[in-house]
C-alpha cells in the first residue's frame, strides 16, 4: 500500500472533535519536515504517535524536525488529558470501538433475547469475582484426589512387574550368559531396573493427571482460571499476562520461564521467571505420590493438593517480597484475552495430548534418568575394596551425603539416604525417587541374597491376570468416588510397594512432608537453572538458586519444628 494510499484511508475516520483538530495540528508539523512527510503518511504518523507508539518515537527523534514534532505530542497529550480526564491513547481505542461496535450493529441481527448463551450463563459463575478462585480450588481438589486415588492400582500392578517377572527375567538372562553376582548383575538390577525402571511405576500417575487436565483445557475452562487470576496477578505487581507462563509452569518449569518472553516489561519479565519455579511441575509429582501413598493412603491427594498449595502460597509471598524491594512495580499492565465458548471435549484431541506429554516423561527416564541412574549405582559402588563394593554409607555416594546431611538434620531428614537423594534431585526431581529406590533396593539385597525364580509362563500369566485385575480396580474405585457409593469394600486394601516399606522404615509421617515440602521449593532442575541463566543472565540465575534453597530450607524446618512441638512427629 503506498502513502498516499494510507493516508487516503486514515482520512476516512473521524477521531471527534476533541482529537481531530489535535489531530491536524500535529499533522501540520509532520508536513513541516520535509524527510517525514516523505517517509511517512503524515496523517498516520501523526495518530501513531499520539498513541504511544515507542519506537516510532525513537525513530522519529533522529529525523530532521523529529524533535519538534515529538515536543508537539507531549503538549497535545498534556492538553487533551486536561480537558477530557483521558489519555489520547484511550480516546482514540474508545473512538475506533465505538466505530466498531456501530458496523457490527448494522450488519449483525441479534436474537430477542440479548444473545445470552449457555456460556455466558456458566461464566456468570465460574468467572465471578468471589466465586471463580474457589471454584478453581475445588476443580483442581478433584483432579488431584481422582489422579492419586484412582491410579493407584496401576502403580501397584507397574511396580509388581517390575520388582517380579523384569527383574526375575533379568537375573535368569545374566545367569545364563554366566554373569550371575557380578559387577553386570548388580548394574542392571540394582541400577537400570531399581532407578530408571522404577520411575515407570508413576506413568499412570502422569496419565490420569495429564488427562483430567487435558478434558479442561480442551471444555474451555482454563481459560477462565486464566481470567479469573487475572485479578490476583494485578495484586502482585503483575500483569494478568503473567499467569501463563506460572500456568505452564505446572507442567515444566523450563517452557514457563521461556513463556516469560511474552512479557513486555523486563521487571515483569524477571518477577515472573522467580516465580515460575515454585509451581509444582509434574517431576516432582512422583516425590508427592510415593511419600502420599506410602504414609497416607487413600488420603494422599491431599497431601498431593497441599503441595501445589503450598508452592502457589510460596510464589505469593515471593512477589510481594521481590515488588516491594529489588522489583518495585510499575503501573500494572491488562490482560486482554479472548474466552473461547465451552464445548464437549474432543477424545481425540485430549488422549493427543496426554500421549505427548506423557511419551515426554517416558522418554526422559530412557534418557536423562537412565544415564542419572546409572551414575548413581557407580558413585553408590565405588570405592571396591578387596574386589568388592564398599558398604553403601562408605560409598563415594554415601560421604558426599554425609557431608552434606548435617544441614537437613533441623529439618527432620538428617540421614545420608535423604540428603543424597535431594543432591541428584538437582539433575531431576524424577530422580529423587529413582535414587532412594536405588539406595533402598541396593541395601534390601545386600541383607538378603534370596531371589525367587518362576517360568516365564507363569510370570507372563500374572502379569496378564494382574492388569485385568487393576484395570477392574480402578474401574470400580472411579465409580466408588460418587458420593454415597462404594464397590471397593470396607477391607479393600492396597499392596505396598517395597520403596513405601522402606520409607515406612527410615521417615515419620512428618519428615516425609517436611521432605515433601523441601522437594517442592528447592531449586528447579538442571535444564530449568540453564533456561533462567539463558533469560535473565548469572546474577539473577544464582539469586534465584539461592533464594529458594533458604525458602525450602526454611519452610521444611519450620514444618518439622512446629509439627514436633505439637506431637506430630
Amino acid at each position: 500500500m503506498t502513502t498516499l494510499e494510507l493516508q487516503t484511508r486514515s482520512r476516512l475516520f473521524d477521531y471527534g472533535p476533541e482529537l481531530e483538530p489535535e489531530i491536524v495540528v500535529l499533522q501540520a508539523a509532520i508536513e513541516a519536515s520535509p524527510t517525514l512527510s516523505s517517509d511517512y503518511a503524515p496523517r498516520w504518523l501523526a495518530v501513531t504517535l499520539l498513541e504511544g507508539d515507542a519506537d516510532l518515537a525513537a525513530r522519529i527523534a533522529s529525523a530532521p524536525g523529529g524533535l519538534v514534532v515529538l515536543d508537539t505530542v507531549e503538549q497535545i497529550a498534556a492538553r487533551v488529558a486536561a480537558t477530557c480526564g483521558e489519555d489520547v491513547d484511550t480516546l482514540i481505542a474508545d473512538r475506533r470501538y465505538a466505530f466498531i461496535s456501530g458496523l457490527v450493529g448494522q450488519a449483525v441481527t441479534r436474537p430477542a433475547d440479548g444473545g445470552v448463551t449457555r456460556s455466558d450463563k456458566l461464566d456468570q459463575v465460574a468467572t465471578h469475582p468471589w466465586l471463580g478462585v474457589p471454584i478453581f480450588l475445588i476443580l483442581m481438589w478433584v483432579v488431584f484426589q481422582m489422579t492419586a486415588n484412582v491410579s493407584s492400582y496401576y502403580v501397584d500392578w507397574i511396580d509388581g512387574v517390575i520388582a517380579g517377572p523384569v527383574s526375575n527375567w533379568a537375573l535368569a538372562l545374566l545367569g545364563t550368559l554366566g554373569l550371575s553376582g557380578t559387577w553386570a548383575e548388580s548394574l542392571l538390577v540394582d541400577g537400570v531396573i531399581a532407578g530408571a525402571g522404577g520411575m515407570l511405576v508413576f506413568v499412570p500417575v502422569l496419565l490420569f493427571l495429564y488427562f483430567f487436565l487435558a478434558v479442561l483445557e480442551d471444555s474451555g475452562y482454563m481459560a477462565r482460571a486464566a481470567f479469573v487470576m487475572d485479578r490476583f496477578m494485578q495484586r502482585l505487581g503483575l500483569q494478568g499476562k503473567s499467569f501463563i507462563p506460572l500456568l505452564v509452569g505446572f507442567g515444566c518449569s523450563v517452557p514457563g520461564i521461556y513463556a516469560t518472553r511474552t512479557l513486555e516489561d523486563r521487571r515483569d519479565r524477571i518477577l515472573t521467571g522467580m516465580l515460575v519455579p515454585f509451581m509444582s511441575c509434574a517431576a516432582r509429582l512422583p516425590v508427592y505420590i510415593l511419600i502420599g501413598t506410602a504414609f497416607f493412603g487413600a488420603s494422599s491427594g491431599n497431601l498431593v493438593f497441599a503441595m501445589y498449595l503450598i508452592g502457589i502460597a510460596a510464589a505469593v509471598m515471593t512477589g510481594f517480597l521481590l515488588r516491594n524491594t529489588v522489583l518495585k512495580s510499575n503501573e500494572p499492565q491488562f490482560f486482554v484475552m479472548e474466552l473461547p465458548p465451552y464445548r464437549r471435549p474432543s477424545m481425540k484431541t485430549v488422549l493427543r495430548q496426554v500421549r505427548m506429554r506423557t511419551g515426554a516423561f517416558v522418554q526422559a527416564v530412557w534418557t536423562v534418568l537412565m544415564a542419572a541412574s546409572i551414575i548413581v549405582w557407580v558413585l553408590l559402588n565405588v570405592p571396591y575394596h578387596n574386589g568388592q563394593p564398599p558398604e553403601l554409607e562408605d560409598s563415594l555416594f554415601g560421604g558426599v551425603s554425609r557431608t552434606v546431611a548435617p544441614a537437613f538434620k533441623p529439618a527432620g531428614f538428617g540421614t545420608w539416604e535423604s540428603s543424597g537423594a535431594l543432591v541428584t534431585g538437582l539433575l531431576a526431581k524424577e530422580v529423587v525417587v529413582s535414587t532412594l529406590g536405588q539406595i533402598y533396593a541396593t541395601a534390601a539385597d545386600n541383607s538378603d541374597d534370596a531371589t525367587g525364580s518362576t517360568a516365564f509362563v507363569d510370570d507372563a500369566k500374572d502379569i496378564v491376570v494382574g492388569f485385568g485385575t487393576a484395570t477392574l480396580d480402578t474401574v470400580k474405585a472411579t465409580i466408588s468416588l460418587i458420593p454415597g457409593v462404594n464397590l471397593m469394600g470396607a477391607d479393600a486394601e492396597e499392596e505396598d510397594t517395597a520403596l513405601e516399606t522402606a520409607l515406612r522404615d527410615h521417615f515419620t509421617p512428618l519428615t516425609a512432608v517436611a521432605f515433601s515440602i523441601f522437594v517442592l521449593l528447592y531449586t528447579p532442575c538442571m535444564a530449568a537453572i540453564a533456561a533462567f541463566r539463558h533469560e535473565f543472565g548469572s546474577r539473577w540465575m544464582w539469586a534465584n538458586i539461592g533464594y529458594m534453597l533458604v525458602v525450602a530450607w526454611l519452610a521444611a524446618t519450620l514444618t518439622y519444628q512446629v509439627g514436633s512441638l505439637l506431637g506430630l512427629g
